[in-house]
């Protein structure tokens, strides 16, 4: 049995939405201190709907499969569907990731929510705080069972 689905590599070898918003609406960055993985998520927002997202990912095959698929997962949806986005989900969408390389798909999953928070935060907009917890993934989240 292969490590990586067929998904995952396709995502890899052929990632959707490279590259970056130069006027973007909402950055978020997530990195992990322990492999090293670094993400940013870039978002164009136009009436509460993501109308555009850009990635860029300095890290392992697994994170950039995830920003991959977690971009095309929120790419004109609404904002809170993007924030409804979990990491399981992305790890679903891309046919399982290996127990040791779920971290990357929480990565992608927190650069989604910092972004979106960036958005509300620039342009003044209230929002529930619980949504948007600080925890930086440690090796001992619940969420993300790592």
């Amino acid at each position: 049995m292969a490590l990586y689905s067929e998904k995952v590599m396709d995502h890899f070898r052929n990632p959707r939405n490279v590259g970056v918003i130069e006027d973007a609406d909402g950055i978020g960055e997530a990195g992990n201190p322990v492999c090293g993985d670094i993400m940013k998520i870039y978002l164009k927002i136009r009436d509460e709907v993501i109308e555009d997202v850009k990635f860029e990912t300095f890290g392992c095959g697994s994170a950039i499969a995830s920003s991959s698929m977690a971009t095309e997962m929120i790419k004109g949806k609404a904002l809170s569907e993007a924030l409804a986005l979990s990491n399981k989900a992305v790890a679903e969408a891309l046919d399982g990731l290996p127990a040791h390389k779920m971290h990357c798909s929480v990565l992608a999953e927190e650069a989604i929510k910092k972004a979106v928070k960036d958005y509300y935060d620039k342009n003044g907009i209230a929002y529930d705080h619980a949504q948007f917890p600080d925890c930086e993934h440690c090796g001992s989240c619940e969420s993300c069972g790592v």
